[in-house]
């Protein structure tokens, strides 16, 4: 085998494992929370569980409690049979739990919290390493500066449209300060807030009101964005600055050839200013039959200097391309974001998908959303990149899972602390039949949800497989929808 194949099999194999590793820890810290906080408020645990169906791996320990690996990764369970029934999901109790003593209503809330503490708390501290260690971002990912605006896009239904940005007047160089009230730290925001929008027009068109500041000036500008891609996703259209400062110049180059040095910045050719790689293509490709003037920056200095580009074949696509011979700088960066910070995002981030999924108005259903292969897809896919974006990720799924899992949801701990409201407010408990029928209903709902989005995320799958040759923007990750842990 080649040493590359194998150098990739390698990393392959190496990024699987982190996979599981996080993947599973999150689960496990989730139901160690249910587990510990059971245990301290004297609750009968008999079983302790990760993933659900038959047994791969099982032991009884000297605490009486059988702990167990199953065949079905979609999560765990700590089975507590004085607090909740879910037969149908953990297996019947094999304990006579009329005999066993109630359990008071402060302890089952408090049983039922602790999971999604645990993965607050798990969250916490893997933010906290990111806040240390870094997290690799994409450099035009971390601006709100508006790099390129293509004078058409392409619609879902793959016909060409004007774009929806320029068409509201943006401007390359602007800085996008807010969409829809709110605020924007970086391109990911600006896309997210995009996406997440639900706001329409008095004719029915899918409207964003940015707020942008161009020159000095703040500018209010309502923006109508359109469908796109397979996915049929909300776009304005616009794409991210980028850092045009010189890295190298090839030798033998017309750059070379003109007097480009490394750590020049471009800021304009041919009269028109740049903020993106591609906007400088374009302009070449267009105007490869003469010299284009380049105005740069260097040492605190503005030169302008002629440099007459060179046709040559692109290595990917086949095409002729207009060339220079300049190599940019490093697109990634790391930041070193706070913990707090790094929480609050994706708390906020996850209750306006929430919103989003369900408000009437907007272009987000559970087709959008990430489940268990999509997630495990994202993580391979970070774990590849870096093992600290891996971290960044798995901090989104613990969070997303704290959440969803408070939810008040029969068969989820949100559920099971309404059922113990109702039963405390009612002085007795409820019956029996009405909660297995309630909980048997919205299980079959739930596995069917998972079973829609996991249908979704095979499909994009394929497409990110046949496109994976091909160059494409980065783009932010899918909002998972965990499954119960």
């Amino acid at each position: 085998m080649p040493l590359d194949s194998s150098a990739s099999l390698l990393a392959s194999l190496w990024s699987i494992l982190l996979v599981v590793v996080f993947f599973g820890s999150s689960i496990f810290v989730h139901e160690l929370g249910h587990f510990l906080v059971a245990r301290w408020r004297g609750v009968k645990v008999e079983r302790f569980s990760i993933g659900f169906g038959p047994a791969i791996v099982a032991w009884t320990g000297r605490d009486g409690v059988e702990y167990r690996l199953a065949w079905i990764p979609l999560g765990g369970y700590v089975l507590l049979p004085q607090l909740a029934d879910l037969g149908p999901v953990e297996g019947a109790s094999e304990l006579d739990v009329a005999a066993l003593p109630p359990i008071g209503y402060l302890s089952k809330v408090l049983v039922f919290v602790a999971g999604a503490a645990f993965n607050v708390l798990f969250a916490f501290g893997l933010a906290c390493v990111v806040w240390v260690a870094g997290q690799p971002t994409i450099a035009e990912w971390n601006t709100t500066q508006i790099g390129h605006l293509a004078p058409t896009i392409r619609l879902a239904d793959g016909t060409a449209a004007p774009n929806p940005a320029l068409a509201a007047g943006l401007q390359p160089g602007d800085y996008v300060r807010a969409i829809d009230g709110i605020p924007v730290q970086n391109f990911e925001d600006i896309i997210t807030n995009i996406l997440l929008g639900h706001a329409r027009a008095g004719d029915g068109r899918r409207e964003s009101l940015f707020v942008v500041e161009r020159g000095g000036r703040t500018l209010q500008l309502t923006v109508y964005p359109r469908l796109v891609g397979e996915d049929n996703v909300r776009s304005a259209g616009i794409e991210p600055a980028e850092d045009l400062s010189v890295d190298s110049v090839l030798p033998g180059s017309p750059a070379e050839a003109a007097g480009v040095r490394t750590g020049d910045h471009i800021l304009a050719v041919d009269g028109e200013l740049l903020f993106q790689r591609l906007a400088l293509s374009e302009h070449l490709a267009q105007h490869a039959g003469r010299a284009s003037e380049f105005r740069l920056r260097r040492d605190g200095q503005e030169i302008r200097l002629a440099i007459q580009p060179r046709l040559e074949i692109d290595e990917r696509t086949g095409a002729k391309v207009a060339r220079v011979g300049i190599r940019y700088r490093d697109s990634t960066i790391i930041i070193h974001p706070s913990p707090f910070a790094q929480i609050a995002d994706n708390v906020t981030g996850t209750f306006r998908t929430l919103g989003a999924l369900l408000s009437p108005s907007s272009d987000i259903g559970p087709s959008k959303l990430s489940g268990p292969i999509g997630i495990a897809r994202e993580l391979h896919r970070q774990a590849q990149w870096d093992v600290r974006r891996l971290l960044w990720f798995t901090i989104l799924i613990n969070v997303n899972l704290a959440i969803f899992n408070l939810l008040p949801i029969p068969v989820l701990d949100g559920g099971q602390i309404v059922f113990a409201t109702l039963a405390r407010l009612r002085g007795r408990a409820l019956p029996v039949n009405v909660i297995a029928t309630t909980q048997g209903i919205f299980m079959v709902l739930l596995l069917s949800m998972i079973l829609y989005v996991s249908f979704f995320d095979v499909a994009r799958m394929r497409r990110e497989n046949r496109a994976e040759a091909a160059p494409r923007a980065a783009a932010p990750a899918a909002v998972p929808a965990p499954a119960k842990p």
